[in-house]
């Protein structure tokens, strides 16, 4: 394993899916199109799903398919992905499901321990998520210093870490992003759910600094604001404020891009005025700049489970290629577009072109 262009970092996890879930939503007290980690009360809802639903199995983890969505853009042999996995079968079939899209893992084996899971219970065009993650949140610092991962790391130019990894493992997403800030490198991040912002705000705040592009949907926006006492709800307006916030390497303008489901994309750049920074915004462009999204009919989405990370994928995918933020947007659109219209954050093979 060598020259990956991304490196990217989070919690490997089996998605477990089912439809027409609103009597799952009422009875472990979840929330349509809403992300939580298990509490006690919730933990018997994957034995339960295994004994009384349809349960379809999917290959995810918010940052691996990113990872999966970036490859699906990029050459082959781009992407590396890390995260803690259990020494199981469910991690073979991870590997495995990697390994057909073209994403390098490698893997932190926890012995003795179980692969996380995701419960997605899917209502109507909503998706509630409900993680255990087992061995994905033992995941050591060390493993970033081993033989086989530190070359990868050196070798990368791109690293991306979804913000479900802040729960646990701020200490190695710090290694990361300051890596990557004093060599001049771009660190990404999504804020992955609403709780990240609301539950794990100092873990956030010692990241962010050093977070050259930011992603995040409507929801999480509204959770940082009210998080940090910004005096607005309009999503432009928060996407302003988090592109302004301080930065480590401030010679590298940072990037806010802010999806909202079928609802336009958001982009705000910390200097949109100069067309040769990370941007790629010209002079004449407004900040924030507003994408609209291409609407699809009622009966073509089917899920929408992992749409936000096929298009962070997608977008940071064309963005190493690189292109502008334009092309960058629209190929998020496409792959986030691709994956509602499937079960599960699954993508189309052979490979359609979306650049």
């Amino acid at each position: 394993m060598a020259g990956y262009s991304l490196f990217a970092m989070g919690n490997p996890l089996l998605d477990m899916q089912v439809t027409q879930g609103e009597p799952l939503l009422e009875k472990y007290g979840l929330k349509a199109n809403d992300a939580v980690l298990a509490n006690e009360q919730q933990l018997g809802i994957y034995d339960d799903l295994v004994k009384n639903w349809k349960v379809t199995y999917v290959a995810g983890g918010a940052a691996q398919n990113a990872a999966r969505a970036a490859a699906y853009v990029l050459p082959e042999k781009s992407v590396v992905y890390t995260g803690a996995v259990g020494d199981d079968e469910l991690a073979e079939q991870l590997r495995t499901a990697n390994g057909k899209e073209g994403v390098e893992s490698a893997y932190q084996v926890v012995k003795g321990q179980r692969t996380g899971a995701c419960a997605v219970v899917i209502t109507g065009h909503h998706r509630s998520l409900c993680t255990t993650l087992q061995a994905a949140e033992m995941f050591k610092p060390s493993h970033l210093a081993s033989p086989k991962i530190a070359p990868l790391i050196q070798d990368a130019k791109f690293f991306y870490v979804g913000g479900f990894f802040l729960t646990h493992g701020v200490e190695s997403a710090l290694e990361l992003a300051k890596h990557a800030s004093n060599a001049s490198k771009v660190f990404t991040l999504n804020l992955s759910a609403p709780f990240i912002p609301q539950f794990f705000k100092a873990q956030l705040q010692q990241v962010l600094p050093y977070v050259d592009i930011l992603f995040g949907n409507e929801s999480e926006a509204a959770s940082y604001a009210e998080a940090n006492g910004l005096p607005t709800d309009n999503v432009a307006d928060i996407a302003k404020a988090l592109a302004a916030l301080p930065k480590a390497n401030a010679a590298r303008p940072r990037l806010v891009v802010i999806t909202q489901g079928a609802d336009s994309t958001i982009v705000a750049s910390s200097e949109p005025s100069d067309s040769k920074t990370l941007s790629n915004l010209t002079t004449d462009d407004p900040n924030p700049k507003i994408f609209p999204v291409q609407k699809l009919a009622s009966e073509q989405i089917i899920d929408t489970n992992g749409a936000g990370d096929m298009f962070a994928g997608g977008f940071l995918g064309a963005y190493i290629l690189g292109k502008s933020v334009t092309e960058s947007v629209e190929a998020g659109h496409a792959l986030g577009a691709m994956c509602v219209q499937q079960v599960g954050p699954t993508l189309k093979f052979p490979k359609v072109n979306v650049l």
